[in-house]
């Protein structure tokens, strides 16, 4: 295997297996080992804020950075953090990269990025409505051969691919767990079937969880340790970013929040129960209800372009969806206490019209300091966060390479 496969991320921590353990030398390996990890996992950072990530001192980070530059390890370039000049931190590519795939209802994504997180290519296609498990996969598998020869990149370079799927995983098996958006993949065991077809390492996750992955990643939410993510799409979910880390529960089923009741006596949802959030807020639901007195289906494009020009149907559509989701973020935001509540899905170009109405739900509905001291914003990254967070996902686990 060539100097540009994943054996390269081997050679990038070999400083911890040489030399004695207590010498000075092993230490600074350690220390160079641990801003690599902070880099792999977090993507470009100012010094000060792998001082932060790391521990080490703001004089032990200039040091080894200096270093690392000097030996091309990393990159590095002015910026400003705060207002105040910085300088950014960024590993040097060395020819290894990593794959993000997003399969969602109706779409299919594939970014491909470096260990510097630059991105090589991306493509997406549509899926049609239903799609089976394996027309998915193969969907999946026919893009990301297509992505890696429009970016001229061998498979041997690539250290793995991050799946993400609109549904619950149940971590103790790697299935799709009952009461996925994607009902004809339950039971389906993407980790081997999928890298059977990618002939890579695959890591599955659920694509809210990458959402949130993505907001700390890629987005401009860096160093937030305290974070949600809510996606709004055919489903409605939450990745919990909790003291720097995803939360994955007991067995992975978390931040199901399409599921929480939101009316006793509301529409049949999917999982069984009446009246949950997706029945009143999911872009489905949303389209369902305008498309009655239209002459065409309406689309999620559709909603954003109405809501722009001030159609009041599509507005109180907006307006009453918006509500259930701040109260029930509310409920979320009061038993975590976040830093930053982040909105993505299919709907973030309607920007304040949807945003407004998630925030008097939020403020009406949680303690009122919790309430005043959450950040709400709009994801962006757009329809892209999920494929993105599936890329950081597998730079994170190349950062915990022996």
């Amino acid at each position: 295997m060539s100097a540009e496969s994943p054996s390269t991320m081997r050679a990038l921590s070999a400083g911890r297996r040489r030399s004695d353990p207590g010498s000075q030398t092993a230490l600074r390996a350690r220390n160079q080992q641990r801003i690599i990890e902070a880099l792999l996992a977090g993507g470009p950072q100012t010094q000060a804020g792998l001082s932060r990530v790391t521990g080490l001192s703001s004089a032990t980070i200039s040091n080894i950075v200096r270093q690392m530059s000097e030996t091309g390890l990393v990159d590095t370039e002015p910026t400003t953090s705060s207002g105040r000049r910085a300088l950014s931190v960024r590993l040097r590519d060395t020819g290894a990269v990593a794959a993000g795939i997003d399969i969602g209802r109706r779409h299919v994504r594939v970014i491909l990025s470096t260990l510097g997180y630059r991105i090589l290519g991306e493509a997406s296609i549509p899926l049609p409505l239903g799609h089976a498990a394996g027309e998915g996969m193969d969907a999946a598998a026919g893009l990301f051969n297509r992505v890696l020869a429009e970016a001229d990149v061998e498979r041997h370079r690539v250290l793995g691919a991050g799946v993400g799927i609109p549904g619950p995983i149940d971590r103790r098996t790697a299935t799709v767990a009952p009461g996925a958006i994607l009902p004809e993949w339950v039971g389906i065991n993407m980790r081997e079937d999928l890298a059977a077809k990618l002939q890579v390492p695959v890591f599955i996750d659920n694509d809210a969880n990458l959402g949130a992955l993505a907001q700390v990643t890629w987005g401009p939410h860096g160093g937030c340790e305290n974070l949600i993510f809510v996606k709004v799409a055919s489903g409605i979910g939450a990745g919990l970013l909790i003291n720097g880390s995803l939360f994955y529960g007991h067995v992975g089923i978390t931040g199901e929040i399409g599921h929480a009741t939101v009316t006793d006596q509301g529409l049949l949802c999917r999982c069984g129960n009446r009246g949950c959030l997706e029945t009143v807020a999911s872009t489905s639901t949303m389209i369902d209800l305008l498309s009655r007195a239209a002459a065409e289906p309406v689309s999620a494009a559709d909603i954003i372009r109405q809501a722009a020009a001030g159609d009041p149907a599509t507005l109180r559509v907006v307006d009453d969806a918006g509500m259930a989701i701040g109260r029930t973020v509310a409920g979320l935001a009061n038993a975590l206490n976040p830093e930053v509540v982040v909105v993505g899905g299919s709907l973030t170009g309607l920007g304040n019209s949807f945003l407004n109405p998630i925030r008097r739900g939020l403020l009406r509905h949680a303690v009122p300091l919790i309430g005043e001291t959450t950040t709400l914003t709009m994801s962006s990254l757009g329809d892209r966060a999920e494929a993105l967070g599936a890329a950081s996902l597998v730079l994170a686990q190349a950062g915990a390479v022996p």
